[in-house]
């Protein structure tokens, strides 16, 4: 299943679009009749769509900590980790800000809401997108669970990466007693990762089943209603792809030019589903099949989910500056600066799913006199949107990981970019491959 999984999710993408728009031009005729029983269908088809993510939710808490847990214990060294950790945060910071000003200068120079022929809500209009104001004490407060079941519960990735790190550096302390503990973690792994496999067979009816939801409520003509815009925003993530690439080569080398080959199943996944979070256990086999060690694998990719997310980076100044110009409120070039920093604290422990990017802007265009209703403008489109960054943002985190492994001593040998599991034997189903994790500690 693994070898063929792109062809399989790109054809549910087709298909599903082709069925979205067939069902939007026979059905819609303008009446509100019609558009209630478009919504109604693509209600239909999200059911398949959330039962999906939820899938990959259920996965996502044990799967993060068991490989960071037995990473960690395998380590031996909580200096090691100490510099791991200070490394990645390094390439975070500067890879969010790479990406935060290349958002601004490019919308600035392509001034895609100048000039927009669009009826603009009236500033007391509500967005919809709930948010609250931003609280530096309730954030830092955040980071630490208050309880690592809760925090496993409720899918939050930072704080199962603190608890995590809090379980394997106690795991080295106590040594040989806590033996049977890191086998039952590594056990885990194992199960986890087959898991992974059982849910990566639902992928392709999950895209076609997004799509298709998308495209018969909303029609082919949203997308020309702001071509402009993101066509813009698309030509950014393109940039930002080609400066994310140079770095990899300059500091991997040659060998950097084989990692989108290898994240190629997460990233289609991410686009498809418009979900970075759907594509995090594909992209630490993919990872793993690359060379990244599974211990600097298993403590970046997690850390990368709250702290390194490039594309939804970019596309936070430059949908908030596109409504600013959409109004015809003119930031001066220190409030642009301002908010950049703003976006780059308020981003950061947001999750990787669909529309977490939208609440972070809700929240800080009213600091700078910019009416909350301009999300309206980009709400139809967010969903494809949204497809962009999500696929931008598995490739930050590939790129962080391996940038990580080089610089704590080198690359694994590489792998095949695919799985191909043995033929099973006769009468059984077919088997899931086995990866590097059950050796995780070697």
């Amino acid at each position: 299943m693994a070898k063929r999984l792109t062809y399989w999710i790109l054809l549910g993408l087709v298909l599903g679009a082709a069925l979205g728009l067939s069902l939007n031009g026979w059905i819609d005729d303008g009446s509100p009749a019609a558009a209630a029983r478009l919504e109604e269908i693509a209600g239909y088809f999200g059911i398949v769509t959330t039962l999906f993510l939820r899938l990959i939710k259920m996965i996502i808490a044990p799967l993060v900590f068991s490989t960071l847990v037995v990473g960690i214990a395998h380590m031996g060294d909580t200096g090691a980790l100490g510099r791991i950790g200070l490394r990645s945060l390094l390439w975070f910071i500067g890879a969010s800000l790479v990406s935060l000003l290349l958002g601004l200068m490019l919308v600035n120079l392509l001034q895609p809401g100048v000039g927009l022929a669009l009826a603009v809500p009236a500033a007391t209009t509500a967005s919809g997108v709930a948010h609250g104001p931003f609280d530096f004490a309730n954030f830092i407060a955040h980071i630490v669970p208050a309880s690592g079941i809760e925090a496993m519960a409720e899918n939050e990735i930072l704080q199962i990466v603190v608890f995590s790190v809090f379980v394997g550096v106690a795991i080295t302390a106590v040594g040989e007693a806590a033996q049977p503990l890191v086998r039952a973690t590594e056990a885990l792994v194992q199960v986890m990762l087959r898991i992974t496999g059982y849910v990566m067979n639902v992928a392709p009816v999950a895209v076609f089943a997004a799509v298709a939801a998308t495209l018969a409520e909303r029609g082919a003509g949203i997308l020309g209603d702001l071509a402009f815009f993101m066509g813009s925003f698309y030509l950014g993530l393109a940039l930002l792809w080609l400066v994310l690439f140079v770095a990899a080569r300059v500091i991997v080398g040659r060998r950097a030019t084989e990692l989108f080959r290898y994240v190629r199943d997460p990233l289609v996944l991410a686009f498809s589903t418009a979900s970075s979070e759907a594509a995090f256990p594909r992209t630490l086999e993919a990872l793993d099949r690359f060379g990244v060690p599974p211990r600097i694998a298993s403590f970046v990719l997690p850390l990368g989910y709250s702290f390194n997310l490039d594309g939804s980076m970019m596309y936070m100044t430059f949908a908030s500056l596109f409504i600013a110009q959409a109004y015809g409120i003119d930031l001066t070039l220190g409030q642009q600066i301002t908010m950049l920093l703003v976006l780059m604290v308020t981003s950061k422990g947001i999750a990787g799913v669909p529309r977490a990017s939208l609440v972070v802007i809700a929240g800080t265009l009213s600091m700078f006199n910019i009416p909350e209703a301009g999300l309206l403008l980009i709400l139809g489109v967010d969903h494809f949107l949204d497809m962009g960054r999500s696929a931008t943002n598995v490739v930050g985190n590939a790129v962080a990981a391996s940038v990580v492994a080089k610089w704590e001593g080198g690359l694994d040998p590489i792998e095949p970019s695919v799985i191909v599991a043995p033929a099973a034997p006769s009468g059984d189903g077919p088997k899931v491959a086995e990866d590097r994790f059950g050796d995780i500690g070697r």
